[in-house]
């Protein structure tokens, strides 16, 4: 009888360690995944402030930030609808409204200080769709473009041609002997009062993705304050990276997917299960170098981030959200701004989200943001960008035409993986 309790309590104590052990381990995972820690943002609602006499903006295509805080935008006219566009008719249709000048910036409180752009000038062809902006150490301002535009008919050459600006590029390119004709074959750089310094590549001259002396519908550039190389993710119709000289133009290096020399064949649609493609789908979409000099480009369509060397070595890549088709997952990153650069914010304009990534692994924590018109959600989010503090710019293209501020609030634990829309604690959320 006695072996009998002393096995039956011995049973009792082995089943109570077991349970300890397991609350411990619990407990354990509970603390762990409570050091996972993340920055943490809240949608400033009424930033920035209402634009003057009567200006909106279009398809809102790019956001860059300078040394002083200041946030420029670049959006495009064309894209507003008739009825969005009446004070600016002839004969005048109503009060309001009518079309922003293409490139705007604002201060910190979201006072709009400084507007130009968006039409011819001299010495220069505005592009045909304006795409990305970028304000470099020196303050310069860089703009590329993604617009096909018409093909000539005159007797000009198409490098010297000038075209319509439609809103968005149609899924097929006209045709110039032989080649698909893009308007927009080239990068320009003014003053921050919008005088015009400097152009590389000719409009409606792109030869394809192994042109030196031209581009082929150039998303976003990026600076480098190192060595003033100019990175150019080209983009809508070339499959590539190029580098130029940022003061003089002179052609410096180019490469595609995994280091690769591009080429222009058709890859055809995204399929998630295929093997993954040996050059980038169009478009190349982002091209950011972080402190330690590694690239980061986004491969939009093909759903992932390449990172190289400046000098074009392939290093590692990270897909995301794999399973997006259409216009795909990886738009547009920027780096937090700790001097470690720890973190990168990617934008999502298809799942409608912005993650927050580790930059080592490229692993995401959380992301933040969902579909919708109200503030901290997203309509097609396209560029981001990052402040001194840590804040955080969007901004959205097709019916979205607007720009958003998310305040940075300290690291915090990851307690979702998806966050929704971050509404400040303060105020009810709109969702």
């Amino acid at each position: 009888m006695n072996r009998k309790f002393w096995i039956a309590g011995l049973f009792v104590a082995t089943l109570a360690g077991l349970g300890a052990a397991i609350a411990y381990l619990d407990q354990k995972s509970v603390v762990e995944a409570a050091a996972v820690q993340a920055p943490r943002f809240e949608v400033e609602p009424m930033w920035p402030k209402p634009l003057p006499n009567h200006w909106l903006m279009g398809n809102t295509i790019g956001v860059s930030v300078d040394s002083q805080d200041h946030i420029w935008v670049i959006h495009r006219a064309g894209s507003l609808e008739r009825m969005e566009t009446y004070a600016a008719q002839t004969p005048v249709a109503s009060e309001c409204c009518k079309p922003a000048p293409a490139v705007l910036e604002f201060d910190e409180a979201g006072n709009l200080i400084g507007s130009w752009g968006g039409k011819d000038g001299p010495g220069y062809v505005w592009p045909a769709s304006n795409h990305g902006i970028t304000v470099d150490f020196k303050g310069n301002v860089w703009i590329g473009g993604n617009g096909r535009g018409a093909v000539p008919t005159g007797p000009e050459e198409a490098g010297n041609a000038t075209a319509a600006a439609p809103a968005a590029a149609p899924a097929g390119p006209p045709m110039l002997n032989g080649r698909p004709y893009y308007h927009d074959s080239m990068v320009m750089k003014f003053t921050q009062d919008g005088k015009f310094l400097m152009q590389i590549g000719k409009a409606g001259a792109s030869q394809g993705s192994n042109d030196i002396e031209n581009l082929g519908l150039p998303a976003k550039t990026f600076i480098d304050p190192k060595t003033n190389e100019l990175y150019v993710a080209d983009g809508y119709g070339n499959k590539r990276v190029i580098v130029y000289d940022a003061e003089t133009g002179k052609y410096k290096r180019h490469w595609g997917a995994y280091g690769n020399k591009p080429d222009d064949k058709n890859l055809g649609r995204y399929k998630p299960d295929d093997p993954l493609a040996q050059q980038f789908r169009t478009p190349v979409h982002c091209a950011e170098l972080s402190n330690d000099n590694l690239l980061y480009v986004c491969d939009r369509v093909n759903d992932r981030i390449q990172v190289f060397t400046p000098d074009g070595k392939f290093i590692k890549e990270q897909v995301i959200a794999k399973n997006t088709l259409g216009d795909g997952a990886v738009w547009d990153i920027a780096f937090s701004k700790d001097p470690q650069q720890k973190y990168i914010y990617l934008a999502d304009g298809s799942n409608e989200k912005v993650y927050v990534m580790l930059r080592e692994s490229l692993e995401v924590l959380t992301s933040f943001g969902d579909g919708g018109r109200q503030p901290g959600a997203f309509y097609a989010v396209h560029s981001i960008a990052t402040d001194s503090k840590g804040n955080i710019f969007t901004t959205e293209t097709y019916r979205g035409q607007r720009v958003q501020k998310f305040v940075y609030k300290g690291l915090a634990p990851v307690t979702k993986k998806d966050q929704g829309v971050v509404w400040p604690k303060t105020a009810k959320s709109p969702l």
